[in-house]
């Protein structure tokens, strides 16, 4: 095939492009822009556009399939040549189905975990040499590739984000996948610039439960009661299984999973994780993946990228970045962290850095999430507010919605790093929590700070 990438750059279209390559296909693209590591890894390949721009003469009839990212507009030149050529137009989850529709798809869908739970899912399976298809939302140990496509594999597992397709197809992008097995992890309000009340967020997972073909197989977390109603009401899926937190301890800062063959250390931590682990071995299991297979794999399982992921380490400080952002995944993150180090201080620090989070309407969802932190400290960004066209968001704004005794604010991100270098961490922990960089922080040279 000959597949060209309106906006190639993508942490989610670059993977694929990488795969078509792989694959064989003839792949080229274009971007206004790519940043690291999409830029080294196309360019690797000699995937990386010439020139930066969008450029009309580089769709041609020869072209077997258009691939649109989000971050192209609707009036993007390179797709109204395609429309006007009456090329075959995809979003990346229209092509993911198009490549899978005769294999058994493995959707795992939910507004928490679900990178976690399909890396969990990925790495049992490679721990045990079974080959599958797939696309997950985080790079993983032992994986070039985010996505991976093949003619022969069986199963195609797909982690089933709940935002738009593409600039011209606003269904959610699960909503495409009709699954065969699907898992559903927890509800909560997210994504409000698209999803204005809850009912129409909840609504979406709904729908996507209504895609699952018939005789399919429903997985879900029955520890979520909103999780728990979809899941009872739905109607394609013949089979259910329900799933809820196993029994674990913690004993010098090491977590013990409890299981039929005995307790069982295991590298990550907290009890949303611990839930998402019991998730993953339902989904394993009808894949094939015996209990005692599920649990010796899952022992070596260190995280996806960015999830609770450990950056730095001393004898009396350790340093998480995760991630989280949304209110749900503050609170699990936060409150898994105080548990498995009780004794030291918790300094959690959260960037508001996405749509929902920068709402002044939002804000309110995010009180006590910190509260298991001893020192809470939140950054944002003035200009991000402006460039989103929100309200003005103020520092009384971020006090009353958090209500947390001991929070400091930061809008600069100079300070915010000042603050950092000025910390005695022994006998600390470190959060970091962002899907941002706190306005430039240097994520490798935090080991510096806790030295």
């Amino acid at each position: 095939m000959r597949v060209h990438f309106i906006a190639i750059g993508g942490s989610a279209m670059h993977n694929l492009a990488l795969a078509l390559h792989h694959k064989g296909d003839t792949v080229s693209g274009s971007d206004d822009d790519i940043f690291e590591p999409s830029k080294s890894r196309l360019d690797k390949y000699g995937l990386l556009p010439q020139e930066m721009g969008w450029f009309s003469n580089t769709i041609t009839k020869d072209l077997d399939a258009v691939i649109l990212g989000m971050h192209a507009k609707p009036d993007n030149p390179e797709l109204l040549k395609a429309q006007e050529l009456g090329l075959k137009i995809y979003s990346y989850p229209e092509f993911l189905y198009e490549h899978s529709k005769e294999k058994t798809r493995v959707v795992i869908g939910g507004s928490h975990g679900k990178t976690t739970i399909t890396s969990m899912i990925l790495h049992v399976l490679h721990y045990h040499h079974k080959e599958v298809d797939f696309m997950v939302g985080a790079q993983l140990e032992g994986f070039d590739t985010m996505v991976h496509l093949t003619k022969k594999n069986d199963f195609m597992l797909l982690e089933g984000d709940e935002y738009l397709s593409s600039p011209i197809d606003r269904r959610p992008k699960f909503h495409l996948y009709k699954a065969n097995i699907a898992l559903l992890s927890g509800i909560a309000w997210d994504h409000i610039n698209v999803f204005p009340t809850f009912e129409n967020y909840k609504e979406q997972f709904q729908i996507f439960v209504d895609t699952m073909v018939n005789g399919s197989i429903l997985v879900y977390n029955e520890e979520d009661s909103v999780v728990t109603e979809v899941a009872e009401s739905a109607t394609k899926p013949t089979r259910k299984h329900a799933y809820q937190t196993p029994e674990y301890f913690i004993e010098d800062g090491e977590t013990y999973l409890v299981t039929p063959e005995g307790d069982m250390p295991i590298e990550i931590f907290g009890k949303h994780n611990l839930n998402n682990l019991a998730g993953a071995k339902w989904v394993c299991q009808h894949m094939g993946v015996d209990e005692d297979e599920f649990y010796e794999a899952i022992s070596t399982f260190k995280g996806a990228s960015k999830r609770l992921e450990k950056i730095a380490e001393t004898n009396t400080t350790t340093v998480y970045k995760d991630f989280a952002h949304s209110p749900s995944k503050v609170v699990a993150t936060t409150k898994a962290v105080k548990e498995q180090f009780p004794q030291r201080k918790l300094i959690a620090c959260l960037e508001l850095h996405t749509y929902s989070s920068l709402n002044a309407e939002f804000l309110k969802h995010y009180k006590d999430t910190l509260d298991k932190a001893d020192e809470a400290v939140v950054f944002y960004s003035p200009e991000a507010v402006a460039i989103k066209k929100l309200e003005n968001v103020e520092e009384k704004d971020i006090k009353e919605a958090f209500q947390h005794s001991n929070l400091k604010i930061y809008t600069n991100s100079q300070l915010f790093q000042e603050y950092l270098k000025t910390q005695n961490f022994d006998n600390s922990t470190l959060l970091l929590m962002s899907s941002g960089n706190y306005g430039g922080l240097n994520f490798d040279s935090i080991s510096e700070l806790i030295s």
